[in-house]
């Protein structure tokens, strides 16, 4: 699944496409909007939610899609070739005289009034890169079961929108423990909201999620995606193993010098 700051570069690209222009093809290929017609409505904007995307209408209707582990976005110039997957795969395609914006894989799309998004959305926290970022409120909710992994309590998009699986991963080796820490047994938790926050704002505006501050390939990340590799930091082999709720396990991966805290004894 997408990390926050994805989601947020994807729904700026869309806007600046689409946004204050009518659109003169609207074309939604999921069977409970196949005869919605969308054309000739303006574009007003297209805003993120945590992980999910807002493209609003005039008329009070807003377009909501998700894009969780496969979804993507595609934008192109009128005349261009589309390659962003088979034709089968497209779920949306939304055009005006400029551009053309095509959704693949979209698992979720639907047509909703705008006065009703809270219906869909309204459970998140608040979100690391919207308007709504209060830290507190996060750390407060991420406080409140104090028994509960911090790797879980992180995905856990109820208490604060935006981060994903690298994200847990590279916050947690940052700040030295590891994901299957109590939330409560954390020093200085305010840390780690704040440190949340500076990575993704730090990685909005381009793609990939970089965390070392050193973007060649392979030295990106710390330990995510990095199995058995040296540490960056001290040599020791990266570790991985499942984390997370049963039904909901996401993998992890950890140094096991540089991170302190239980963690699966075959990791």
């Amino acid at each position: 699944m997408p990390e926050g700051d994805t989601v947020w570069l994807t729904a700026h690209r869309l806007h600046a496409a689409l946004a204050g222009r009518p659109l003169l093809r609207a074309d939604l290929r999921v069977p409970q909007l196949a005869t919605v017609d969308l054309s000739g409505r303006q574009m007003l904007e297209v805003v993120p939610r945590g992980k999910h995307l807002m493209a609003r209408l005039e008329g009070g209707l807003t377009l909501h899609s998700h894009l969780r582990m496969d979804g993507a976005w595609h934008l192109y110039a009128p005349g261009e070739r589309w390659r962003g997957g088979q034709a089968h795969q497209v779920r949306a395609v939304l055009e005006n005289e400029a551009r053309t914006a095509v959704g693949y894989r979209l698992p979720v799309l639907e047509l909703l009034p705008t006065d009703e998004e809270d219906g869909v959305v309204g459970h998140l926290g608040p979100d690391l890169l919207g308007p709504d970022w209060e830290p507190a409120r996060a750390l407060a909710a991420l406080g409140a079961e104090p028994g509960r992994p911090v790797g879980a309590a992180l995905l856990d998009q109820r208490n604060l929108a935006g981060i994903g699986n690298v994200y847990v991963s590279e916050l947690c080796f940052l700040r030295g423990i590891t994901p299957w820490t109590p939330f409560g047994e954390i020093a200085a938790p305010q840390k780690l909201v704040v440190l949340a926050k500076r990575l993704l704002e730090a990685n909005k505006a381009r793609p990939g999620h970089i965390t070392t501050g050193n973007t060649r390939r392979g030295r990106t990340n710390w330990v995510y995606g990095r199995e058995h590799q040296p540490c960056l930091r001290c040599g020791t082999p990266v570790r991985r193993a499942e984390h997370g709720e049963d039904g909901r396990e996401r993998v992890a991966y950890w140094c096991p010098r540089c991170q302190r805290g239980p963690a699966p004894s075959g990791g």
